[in-house]
């Protein structure tokens, strides 16, 4: 099946929740008065669903692959700055658990797209 669209890409539509997600955590009530964790973290999970658009929409499996790489990343940048939210008690264990499995869902699947690409290559 080719993909037509970078709408059609799960690990897109994956990195779209967890955007959502992480914009519902930061308007809570502490989360939203810390302004640099705030940004940031919403900034990174901008970045993965961006660059995995941007990749795709430069027509190379090199660069999509590039791309995917800095969004894997970006990920992984969610997942750490989680955990600051954690230990601040500006999310619950239950959101803290729930917004950490989407990351790594995220991660799983950029992993699996990138696997992919490198055998094509």
């Amino acid at each position: 099946m080719k993909i037509e669209k970078f709408e059609e890409i799960k690990s897109w539509q994956k990195a779209q929740e967890l955007t959502l997600l992480i914009y519902e955590l930061t308007k809570q009530n502490n989360f939203s008065k810390d302004f640099g964790l705030k940004d940031q973290i919403r900034r990174a999970s901008i970045s993965v669903m961006s660059n995995i658009a941007e990749g795709f929409e430069r027509e190379s499996n090199k660069e999509f692959k590039r791309f995917l790489l800095i969004a894997k990343s970006s990920a992984g940048e969610v997942r750490s700055q989680l955990y600051i939210a954690k230990s601040q008690n500006y999310i619950s264990e239950l959101e803290f658990e729930k917004s950490i499995n989407l990351a790594l869902d995220c991660t799983r699947l950029i992993s699996k797209f990138i696997t992919f690409l490198r055998q094509t290559l």
